[in-house]
């Protein structure tokens, strides 16, 4: 890597799946910008959270000076309890974020061992060479930092996750002046996120909705009111306190995620005018026109609170048919599927259910395109590099790049090492990336083996073929064959004896060199039942031979 350019590499947070991991170098020295996890997608059977794959600083890691975060979700530092141990860098972060760093570490067996600077909001550090400020913004969660990041060769304004919203509800607004500023400073490069670039107008307040929620909550005088939000949105959960104690109803959180937040929250010094949330219990005891319960649950998780009072099982919380469910939260896309399940068994058990299609009561946190314009005029920048996105979101936030007047734009994808200055920005490599799977307790590659032949045996099922063959390479006894996925009818007994006959005769097909050797002999296994499996079943599953060899007297 060359020493005197300031180069941007991606690992995380440009491509389809939304995690972010970034990386700033210059001097053979790297900065880390968050370290995000994202949801399992199709196609991963068995894996809940997805991460990049660090190997590239991982390989550099006695040169990399630390790790700044931009906020406190998931996809900017869920990654940390899976990864920081090998990087073992330190970590910087405002004190929201650090707090809830801090709680999720507890479940690890290092959570003392990981040094976390707590950095003041619009505060200025330096790690290296490079010189960072955090620029206060506003984003669905408390504490959201742009990083202005001076370096020897220029000034690089890394936005994370923000929107414009000058009535946040808690928290203070974006810092409009120090953008402004910046961009009189020169602005080289705007690193900038693109998820709502196809969004029209600004976004919206969450001003907005936390009056629209006092309206709602008022058109429902009787039954129980359980809200699904994200748990990370302290301010829609304030609106939802206050809009409660405004109609007449005392409050009650639900979820461990929901109880984690809020406590991390009031450590540093949010939500202390609210004291006095009930526990689930205490909630069912209060008469159903005087309380209110604040769910985790909005994406459809299946083991979050929402999912499990749709179905019944919550271990305190009960609703009845008249009660009603609002979702105040927007689906991610994915979830719709399990969102849509939830939702159906509430309506069938008789709940009313309340979604930001009926009612206005959900904006986004990130910026739409006159956010985006209105960006660009601020900071002003040389060069526009667009994160946070699907291709096609990156693409889109270019071309209006490139209609505001912002001289140049260079499209990442994961891995794409971007020359930021001196000269014209440009890709001038690629580095090694690719994504992590939690499986389990372990983490592996997405491409791994693992993964193809569980969508292998989820597609084609899987066959269990046990032989075993004597001193001479003759069969003792018959084939054991299992197939599970694939034969579970009455007669299905005669096709296995049948495929057994069909490995006998290919076995006694071997000549004597082949019947010794055990490659050979696996190979002609399963070559005798693959054939009529796509035949008959017109499936190709994966096949497992186990070869015994014994010694008869």
């Amino acid at each position: 890597m060359p020493k005197d350019e300031l180069l941007f590499v991606p690992l995380g947070g440009s491509g389809e799946i939304g995690m972010n991991l970034n990386l700033y170098g210059y001097n053979d020295r790297w900065l880390m910008i968050d370290m995000g996890v994202s949801f399992g997608e199709e196609g991963l059977p068995g894996v809940d959270v997805v991460m990049p794959d660090p190997s590239f600083i991982e390989d550099r890691k006695d040169k990399l000076l630390g790790l700044v975060l931009t906020h406190a979700h998931e996809d900017h530092l869920g990654a940390i309890p899976y990864l920081w141990p090998r990087l073992k860098c330190p970590i910087y972060a405002t004190p929201f974020a650090a707090e809830f760093l801090r709680a999720k570490l507890t479940e690890t067996d290092f959570a003392d061992q990981v040094p976390i600077h707590e950095i003041e909001l619009g505060a200025r550090f330096k790690l290296g060479d490079f010189d960072i400020e955090m620029i206060t913004m506003t984003h669905s969660i408390l504490e959201p930092n742009a990083l202005a990041i001076r370096t020897p060769k220029g000034l690089v304004v890394h936005t994370g996750d923000w929107k414009f919203d000058h009535d946040p509800q808690i928290g203070t607004e974006p810092d409009v002046a120090k953008l402004e500023a910046l961009g009189d400073e020169g602005v080289n490069a705007l690193i900038c996120d693109s998820t709502n670039v196809f969004s029209h107008g600004e976004t919206g307040s969450e001003g907005e909705v936390a009056r629209n929620l006092i309206d709602l909550f008022a058109k429902i005088p009787t039954g129980r009111i359980a809200v699904a939000c994200f748990a990370t949105n302290v301010a829609r959960i304030q609106s939802i306190i206050e809009a409660a104690h405004e109609t007449g109803r005392c409050v009650a959180l639900a979820g461990r995620s929901m109880r984690r937040v809020t406590e991390a929250a009031k450590k540093v010094g949010y939500l202390t005018g609210y004291p006095n949330l009930l526990s689930d219990e205490d909630a069912m005891e209060v008469p159903k026109d005087q309380v209110l319960l604040i769910c985790t649950g909005s994406q459809g998780e299946p083991r979050a609170a929402m999912a499990r009072i749709a179905r019944g099982d919550h271990p305190t919380i009960e609703l009845d048919a008249g009660d009603t469910v609002v979702f105040s939260a927007r689906e991610i896309p994915g979830n719709e599927k399990s969102i849509g399940f939830i939702q159906n068994t509430l309506i069938k058990r008789g709940i009313n259910v309340i979604t930001a299609r009926d009612e206005p009561i959900h904006v986004s946190g990130h910026p739409g395109r006159a956010d985006l314009a209105r960006m660009y005029q601020l900071t002003r920048p040389k060069i526009l590099v667009p994160v946070h996105g699907e291709p096609r979101h990156l693409r889109e936030q270019a071309s209006l790049g490139r209609e505001c007047q912002v001289p140049e734009t260079v499209i990442p994808h994961d891995g794409t090492v971007i020359r930021l200055s001196p000269g014209a920005a440009s890709v001038i490599e690629e580095v090694d990336t690719g994504i992590l799977c939690l499986d389990g307790g372990r983490l592996i590659k997405r491409d791994s083996n693992t993964i193809r032949n569980r969508n292998r045996i989820m597609w084609n099922g899987v066959m269990f073929v046990t032989v075993v063959l004597n001193q001479f390479g003759e069969m003792v006894g018959d084939p054991m064959i299992t197939a599970p996925s694939l034969f579970d009818e009455e007669n299905d007994d005669i096709q296995l004896d049948r495929f057994a006959a069909e490995i006998g005769n290919r076995i006694d097909q071997l000549d004597d060199d082949e019947v010794l050797d055990d490659s050979a002999v696996i190979l002609a296994i399963r070559q005798a039942v693959r054939r009529p499996i796509r035949q008959k079943q017109g499936k190709r599953p994966l096949i497992e031979v186990h070869l015994m060899r014994v010694t008869e007297e």
